[in-house]
């Protein structure tokens, strides 16, 4: 990651740069304002820290033009500075600025904000990188429209109803939820292997066309356990393959690929299929017309303790009020 770090006071900026730089980041560095708006409209790095006292531009205009430039990733800007004022925080915070530091400064505590501003882009990148996969397998079947986008929110509204609830709270954490909602759009990524002959047939599958479309999670499952080797501090793509092999699984073990049953099966992907079968029933297909809430409402609660998870099924009844709102706001109002 590119860090750009401005400061006028030459052995603030290199002290600055040294520390930066031990942390594992590519460091540049401008003595005013000026040089850095200059650096950055060039070289695009993703975090900044600036003062906010420096010749030609300072800190919070500095703030301000980058917050006015057309960015395609965001850049999380710290401002550092000695004011330590209510109305100059709010000042820095208007122009643009993420985050905000006094001076003098700990290390410990500017490490901390780095730490927070790179967590900040490195979800940004995530999601774009994980929404682009899941794009590629939903481009093969063009009637799935904001399938992707409504499941993600699904899941982590029923996420946090398990958890605010304290039916979840032996499996689920915040950050377990964050990544649920993340990578949740990845569960039909293994679709890219099927051929089309299944994959886009018009009718009904047969009995050996049904194993074929089966091993999409399979599929799937392989492809992010293998991203997985190259980066296994990654947590998200361990729960992006969960959901990937086992969104298809049911709670009494009558599910594939591999007939888990009950608890044996991740709350990721028993959260997921409730999330997942919902959207499929009340949505439109060429094969189908869309379900009333009512009517999708009263399967998943028919297939309560068959199907799905008791316990997410009465976080689903608690929530669904959401889940119509989910509907109505992302795509089609049917």
């Amino acid at each position: 990651m590119k860090v750009l770090v401005a400061d006028d006071e030459i052995v603030s900026l290199k002290t600055l740069e040294i520390f930066v730089s031990k942390l594992g980041y590519e460091v540049l560095t401008a003595k005013n304002g000026q040089e850095a708006y200059d650096i950055w409209q060039r070289e695009r790095p993703q975090l900044v820290i600036t003062d906010w006292e420096m010749p030609y531009i300072n800190g919070r205009d500095l703030c301000t033009r980058i917050r006015q430039w057309p960015q395609d990733n965001y850049t999380y800007i710290i401002l550092v500075t000695s004011r330590d004022k209510v109305q100059d925080i709010v000042e820095g915070m208007h122009a643009g600025a993420d985050d905000y530091i006094t001076k003098p400064f700990n290390k410990d505590e500017l490490n901390a904000r780095i730490r927070a501003g790179k967590r900040i882009i490195d979800f940004q990148s995530k999601d774009i990188l994980i929404f682009a996969l899941a794009k590629l397998a939903e481009s093969r079947d063009e009637d799935t429209g904001d399938h992707l986008e409504r499941v993600r929110h699904y899941s982590k509204t029923l996420a946090e109803t398990l958890y605010n609830s304290g039916d979840g709270s032996g499996e689920l954490d915040s950050q377990l939820i964050d990544n649920i909602f993340l990578t949740s759009p990845l569960h039909d990524i293994g679709k890219v292997g099927i051929p089309d002959y299944v994959l886009l047939k018009p009718g009904r599958l047969d009995d050996n066309e049904f194993e074929v479309m089966k091993s999409h999670t399979i599929i799937g499952y392989k492809t992010l356990t293998e991203a997985m080797e190259k980066a296994p501090s990654a947590g998200y793509l361990r729960v992006a393959a969960e959901i990937a092999r086992h969104h298809h699984e049911k709670w009494d073990g009558s599910g594939y690929p591999d007939r888990l049953k009950g608890d044996q099966i991740h709350i990721a992907s028993r959260i997921f299929a409730i999330a997942d079968v919902y959207d499929a029933l009340v949505s439109k297909r060429p094969y189908k017309s869309p379900m009333s809430h009512e009517r999708a409402k009263a399967i998943i609660t028919d297939a309560n303790g068959t199907h799905f998870d008791p316990v997410v099924v009465k976080a689903f009844l608690r929530c669904e009020q959401r889940f119509l709102e989910i509907f109505r706001s992302i795509g089609d109002i049917k």
